[in-house]
């Protein structure tokens, strides 16, 4: 059999570290008030290559709402070259922006510290068989 040569694809661009929350405070009480609710909504955002919901995946690194009803997240990608590095950020915001009480999104991507799969939760370990 004959083998077929591979052809290198580039690789998208990894996005930038944005600063989108920099500047936005934390209000304890609007925070403690819409963490659940703000959870079970980025629990509706699926990594396209991966059938698990990006919070399990362990995607999402802090939340927290200001007191003007800004929800301000951090999250990270499992990958630099991650395909959907352009689309989950702004779905993680659409998400959030469709919880009661939230007035506002800002999304930062972050890299620091890098996912592993040590932030994954034991229900997408489980989802993915890996035990």
């Amino acid at each position: 059999m004959k083998s077929i040569p591979m052809v290198p694809q580039d690789q998208p661009p990894a996005p930038e570290e944005t600063h989108e929350t920099d500047s936005l405070v934390a209000d304890p009480a609007k925070t403690g008030e819409l963490r659940e609710p703000l959870q079970r909504a980025m629990k509706t955002v699926f990594d396209p290559e991966i059938p698990v919901d990006i919070w399990e995946l362990g995607l999402i690194y802090d939340v927290f709402v200001t007191a003007d009803g800004v929800a301000a997240i951090r999250m990270t990608l499992t990958a630099p070259a991650c395909p959907a590095a352009q689309v989950l950020p702004g779905q993680v915001a659409d998400a959030a922006r469709s919880v009661p009480g939230v007035t506002d999104a800002r999304v930062d991507v972050v890299w620091e510290p890098a996912w592993s799969r040590d932030r994954m939760s034991e229900v997408a370990k489980l989802q993915l068989g890996m035990w």
